[in-house]
């Protein structure tokens, strides 16, 4: 079973250096399959962005709302700080990668 995994690791190297290795001399760019799924993920990347930003504000708004009405109890108080932070971090996170893609994207092509 280890050596099957191997080989099969091995003829996937193999191949995927046989299909790239004629990147640079096609004249077509990509070919039919790769451009509709880089498409995809564009597409894909370009929701993930557009639905975090309703989300982080409405996860934001909810932790305020959390610790605004808590009436005292700390375990609501400390509740709401933490959905805030996470909903921040979480959101820099995502715009971040957003950046970090387009930014090699603009290398790359």
């Amino acid at each position: 079973m280890k050596k099957f995994l191997y080989y099969f690791l091995f003829t996937l190297f193999i191949f995927i250096v046989f299909l790239f290795s004629f990147y640079s001399f096609s004249f077509a760019a990509y070919p039919k399959l790769v451009k509709k799924i880089m498409d995809a993920f564009e597409n894909i990347q370009s929701y993930i962005v557009a639905i975090a930003t309703p989300v982080a504000a409405v996860a934001i708004g909810s932790g305020f709302l959390m610790q605004k009405f808590s009436f005292g109890d700390e375990e609501r108080i400390r509740t709401g700080k933490k959905l805030i932070r996470t909903s921040i971090v979480s959101y820099a996170f995502i715009l971040t990668l957003d950046l970090i893609i387009s930014l090699i994207k603009s290398l790359i092509g």
